[in-house]
Formats: structure tokens, sequence, C-alpha cells
């Protein structure tokens, strides 16, 4: 199973990869991992016209994105939301996200980015996507390292919590799966 992780940050100094690598490493033991950052995908933030032509830094993550059989996002809450290069993100492709499922892991102040993940998962209904009911909530997230750095703190706790949305994530991509493949999802 393909795993695209997807980096939703493009903010300087953002927190978005330590957690995406981390959870990575989690992932890696049930599914191929695929890191999508967008700060790097540099997707354009003006939406076309139907009628003008894919731009090319939008037609290279597209086979990345429709190879996925699952996805896991991470994002921070800002403003109580979702950043506006997620929502771009979101916005550029359709059908790559049809029938697949979608874990979420978020971190902001004491929220943890639960905000972000009610409003992810209207977007994620809307494509036609089914986001998983377990999430990685991270409050106040600087908290959470050890005296050298390293993050997360062992008695944080989020690796129980990443097993068990990995766990369902897997369930979910392997029946979607075969729904798909025993019958093509139509919109």
């Amino acid at each position: 199973m393909r795993l695209a992780v997807i980096i939703g940050s493009t903010r300087r100094g953002r927190f978005g990869p330590t957690v995406a690598h981390w959870l990575a490493q989690q992932a890696a033991k049930q599914f191929e991992v695929d890191l999508l950052d967008l700060a790097t995908a540099d997707l354009p933030t003006t939406l076309p016209d139907t009628d003008d032509e894919t731009p090319a830094q939008v037609a290279v993550l597209a086979p990345r994105l429709a190879a996925a059989d699952a996805f896991a996002v991470v994002t921070p809450e800002i403003n109580c939301s979702f950043p506006a290069s997620l929502k771009t993100a979101l916005d550029w492709y359709y059908e790559e996200w049809h029938a697949k499922p979608v874990a979420i892991v978020s971190y902001g102040r004491e929220s943890g980015g639960c905000y972000a993940i009610a409003q992810l998962r209207q977007v994620f209904t809307e494509l036609q996507a089914v986001t998983i009911r377990n999430t990685v909530a991270l409050p106040c997230y600087w908290e959470q390292f050890t005296a050298d750095g390293g993050w997360p703190k062992p008695s944080a706790g989020y690796e129980a919590q990443a097993k068990l949305m990995l766990d369902q994530l897997v369930w979910w991509a392997e029946t979607l799966q075969d729904a798909r493949t025993k019958r093509p999802y139509k919109h």
C-alpha cells in the first residue's frame, strides 16, 4: 500500500517537516511512503479557468497523488483553520482524492489543531475522500521535546495514537482499494 504524507505548511520555521518525518517513520512499518512537501511543490495560488492549460507544477504532483492508496495530512492550525497552502493543494486536484482514506495529524496551541481537523473533514467529504475517525492532535507541541531536542518525548504517547490511526488507515486503504478494483468509483 502506498501512503502520501503531505506537509501542509509552507511557513518558514515550520514544525510540519518534523512531524511528517516522524509519521513517515511510523507509517513505513505498514506502507510505502511518499513524502510530499507543499513548500517545494510550488503550486500556483491562482486557480485556472476550465479551458486553461494545467501548470507544470500541478502536473508533476498529480501522478504522485493518483498513485497513493491513502493520504496522511500533517497540518498546523492557523486562526482556527488549516493553512492556505493546503487548501490550494486540495483545490488543484479532484479525482486523485476520490474513494481514498485520509488520516490527519494536526498541531497547534491548546487545541492541538482540532479546528483544522474539523474543517479538513468537510473539505475531504466534498472531494469524495474518507477521513478516518482517529487522528493525532499535538497540543502545545513545543513542550513535547526531550532535553536533547528530540521529538516527541516518550511520555507524550504519540506513538500509540499514531499506531491506532495508521492501523485504521491500512484497513480503509485495503478496503477502498479492493472496492475500486472490483467496481470503479463513480462521482
